[in-house]
């Protein structure tokens, strides 16, 4: 018998709360509820959902301080690689970078369609099943996209949560060349596809922590006119 989908669903607003609960429930999901922060991560440790949406508007804390939370928290380091699904009232290009920076997966703005939203979550929680067990060897360092770690020499290799979404967007392509507007929009945001320099500014950070010679990478690396490629 297979276990329902559990989504942990934090929103301080009794509306928003409820019609998510009501909608979610009806499609055959568990769901748990939080008004805050701190509610939010004591339940994300204590029943390990398959997915989090989580509104960055919390009563007391930082919604993007939440979201790396969940990420890193030793108590459940399961909740790395669920998604997060984050929501807000503002448009905001800047937040809309912090919080996928910080580890969410997408950004929905208020008011949403709730169908759209379901169906985003549908995917998202789709996707991570499907990739959880992924484990990437390149030379002398392992990407283990299911719990978000990097190991070298039988070492953890410490990122940032951008370095982590810049190598998990070139493992995931693997063999492929990726472009420089497509990462900048993952990692970053749709707002960004030129700003180059962040590409160069992390890439150097990965290679010195990954690669065997930083200055002849045989793992990470340019293409010319296009953007980057991970070689095993």
């Amino acid at each position: 018998m297979v276990n329902p989908t559990r989504v942990l669903v934090v929103d301080d607003e009794p509306q928003t709360l409820r019609a998510l609960v009501i909608n979610l429930r009806a499609r055959g999901y568990e769901v748990d509820t939080a008004p805050d922060g701190v509610t939010a991560l004591e339940l994300a440790a204590a029943h390990r959902p398959d997915a989090v949406v989580l509104d960055l508007g919390l009563p007391d804390m930082d919604g993007v301080e939440a979201i790396k939370e969940l990420r890193h928290r030793t108590r459940a380091p399961i909740l790395t690689r669920v998604p997060i699904l984050a929501l807000s009232a503002r448009h905001s290009a800047a937040e809309r970078a912090e919080s996928l920076a910080a580890g969410a997966d997408a950004y929905v703005t208020k008011p949403f369609d709730l169908d759209a939203l379901l169906a985003r979550l549908r995917d998202a929680v789709r996707e991570a099943a499907v990739e959880r067990d992924v484990v990437v060897e390149a030379g002398g360092f392992t990407v283990d996209l299911a719990a978000g770690k990097v190991h070298r020499a039988g070492q953890d290799v410490r990122l940032t949560p951008t370095e982590w979404r810049l190598l998990e967007v070139l493992v995931r392509n693997a063999g492929r060349p990726v472009g420089r507007r497509h990462l900048l929009q993952t990692v970053w945001g749709p707002s960004y596809g030129t700003e180059s320099n962040y590409l160069r500014v992390y890439m150097a950070q990965l290679r010195r922590k990954l690669e065997a010679d930083p200055s002849r990478p045989a793992h990470l690396i340019t293409e010319p006119g296009t953007g980057y490629r991970f070689e095993r």
